[in-house]
């Protein structure tokens, strides 16, 4: 399977912050905020991995990240010119897909749980339409909205509805078969001028082949677009790492226990940031990996 991360936009709610680059690249408390949605692909076993991101700032991404390779993977990037829409993201990376199931996850949302991992991961074996998820909030008008029947099947999605008929709101993460990019293609732009991803998802339920997974209470969604939700994504996290001596969103620890990479790379990707505490608390996870300490909640999970 094939992940997409986009990583694009003009971050016009979080200005003055992004007029000097992605919000994506926002520290939420002591990551970027691409490292959470990078984390979420991992977990769900995607090793090659396209980053669609404005012309401009392809070279920090870059610098961030390289070609993968160091954390075990395989990173692509392209560029989105203009915001087109979350759906434009499978026509721009058309060529990475190469007729294969894709995951699509925004760069600027955050995900947290217990059973995340292994809901990830059975969600990725579909073989045939689409996985969307459904997260309960307090104000779904924000938000492209499931509408789900008495037995929890999937009826109808709206894009911001104006009078919503559920509080089901549709996070930014998606698994697709191989027929979206032709899907896409086929896509009208909407009133704002944009290639909307619940039109593609209504593609999907038509055929019958859109399956709605319920995103329970044990897990966290954020959407870490405005100052806000910025400043409540950094709380968390920190709240969480504090209580759990655990770090959210540890891509070296997670391509670690993934067996993206062995415990001595992972030391050696901790010991290049030894300065810092997330360094060392990389550097501590691989040497306990290597000894057969207790593990991590993490590494139970997987």
């Amino acid at each position: 399977m094939k992940g997409i991360i986009l990583a694009g936009g003009n971050g016009t709610r979080l200005q003055p912050l992004t007029f000097a680059g992605s919000k994506q690249l926002a520290p939420v408390y002591d990551k970027p905020m691409i490292y959470y949605p990078l984390s979420v692909l991992m977990l769900a076993g995607v090793r090659d991995i396209l980053i669609i991101t404005r012309p401009t700032e392809l070279p920090l991404f870059r610098a961030l990240f390289g070609d993968g390779r160091r954390l075990g993977l395989s990173i692509e990037y392209a560029a989105q010119d203009e915001p087109r829409g979350i759906a434009d993201a499978f026509r721009v990376g058309e060529d990475h897909i190469r007729g294969e199931h894709c995951a699509l996850i925004l760069g600027d949302n955050l995900f947290h749980g217990a059973n995340l991992p292994s809901l990830l991961r059975r969600s990725a074996l579909k073989n045939s339409g689409c996985v969307l998820f459904g997260h309960e909030v307090a104000d779904p008008r924000r938000f492209g909205v499931a509408e789900i029947d008495r037995k929890g099947r999937l009826v109808s999605i709206e894009e911001k509805p104006r009078h919503p008929r559920s509080n089901l709101a549709i996070p930014g993460m998606y698994f697709f078969d191989a027929q979206v990019v032709d899907i896409t293609k086929g896509l009208v732009p909407s009133a704002r001028g944009e290639l909307e991803i619940t039109d593609v998802l209504r593609v999907y339920l038509e055929q019958g082949t859109a399956e709605l997974v319920w995103l329970g209470r044990g897990v966290t969604w954020m959407d870490t677009g405005t100052h806000e939700s910025l400043l409540e994504a950094g709380t968390f996290v920190r709240d969480m790492q504090r209580r759990q001596g655990t770090r959210l969103g540890c891509i070296e620890e997670i391509a670690m226990y993934m067996g993206y990479i062995d415990p001595d790379d992972c030391h050696a990707l901790g010991a290049e940031m030894g300065g810092s505490p997330y360094g060392q608390y990389v550097m501590e996870r691989a040497r306990a990996f290597s000894t057969g300490m207790p593990p991590t909640a993490l590494s139970e999970e997987l």
